[in-house]
């Protein structure tokens, strides 16, 4: 499971591929939960999960 702003998101989407080769699964972040979730590439608020399953 990646936490990945906007910008990112293509980035976290290629490497759920990479990894799991399967298509990822890409959730939008609730309200509440963006303002203490960073993205995992740098530190801007999370947007969206992308995960395997």
């Amino acid at each position: 499971m990646i936490y990945c702003c906007e910008e990112h998101v293509d980035l976290a989407i290629d490497t759920v591929v990479d990894e799991y080769e399967t298509f990822p699964q890409l959730t939008k972040i609730k309200e509440e939960k963006k303002l203490s979730t960073t993205c995992e590439y740098c530190q801007n608020n999370a947007i969206y999960v992308v995960a395997n399953e």
